[in-house]
């Protein structure tokens, strides 16, 4: 398939990688890169219906069908958030405006309680946007590498799902924000190859464990942080 996109940047046309069969890299040579999703055989871009999968409840033919106009407009909504997300991160916003929209975009998509987005500072991970919990302390709760759920995702790179998180050992509690009562984390790690930048939080007060598809649309997000973070210190050492 044949993708052509034009820099949002300086105009020039980007190059293209695919990075799996739902996902091509572009990347021009002033330095923008992006993400975008596509499909070589399926007409939907949608990322997830490859692992997206539903046991019916009804065994009607009038409550299968429910279950897969549920479906369908679920991806749809994934497609528009996904679209809106990449659109924030090239935009004029700084920095901690398109990290509030994404975090307010992730929880109302995801119907989950909190997300969050810790950068690196200092050698630690800053809170810097959230959804749900008090944005007072935005700049005040630090966390170690290795301290902690999130603090073990930013050292390991690897992502840690849980749905009974206060009972991990790896847990931290933080009592000014209350966090004994959101069951289910999904911690994600914001990095590349070379380093971390953060790691960007979910958190449910119900019991829930989260999907593939769920995982594999927080991944997206966090390469789209990634590539905002990236491009506006860019812009500021220019």
């Amino acid at each position: 398939m044949q993708l052509v996109s034009r820099c949002r940047k300086c105009g020039r046309v980007m190059k293209t990688q695919r990075i799996d069969n739902y996902r091509v890299k572009l990347t021009c040579s002033c330095g923008f890169s992006d993400f975008r999703t596509v499909s070589e055989k399926v007409k939907t871009v949608n990322p997830f219906i490859h692992k997206a999968s539903f046991t019916p409840f009804l065994e009607s033919e009038k409550g299968k069908m429910v279950l897969t106009m549920q479906r369908a407009n679920r991806e749809h909504l994934e497609i528009i958030s996904l679209e809106e997300i990449s659109m924030l991160v090239s935009s004029d916003y700084d920095l901690a405006q398109v990290l509030q929209m994404v975090t307010d975009k992730v929880a109302t998509q995801l119907k989950i309680s909190v997300c969050s987005v810790y950068l690196m500072e200092d050698e630690e991970l800053v809170l810097a946007a959230t959804h749900g919990f008090d944005h007072s302390f935005i700049g005040k709760i630090r966390i170690k590498i290795g301290e902690g759920v999130t603090g073990t995702v930013a050292r390991d790179r690897q992502h840690i799902s849980l749905n009974r998180a206060s009972q991990d050992p790896r847990y931290k509690y933080f009592p000014e924000l209350q966090e004994e009562k959101y069951n289910s984390m999904l911690s994600y790690p914001i990095a590349d190859k070379s380093a971390v930048y953060g790691v960007i939080n979910l958190n449910s007060t119900s019991m829930k464990t989260f999907s593939e598809d769920e995982i594999y649309f927080i991944s997206i997000i966090a390469n789209l942080i990634l590539t905002a973070v990236k491009l506006r210190k860019r812009v500021a050492a220019q």
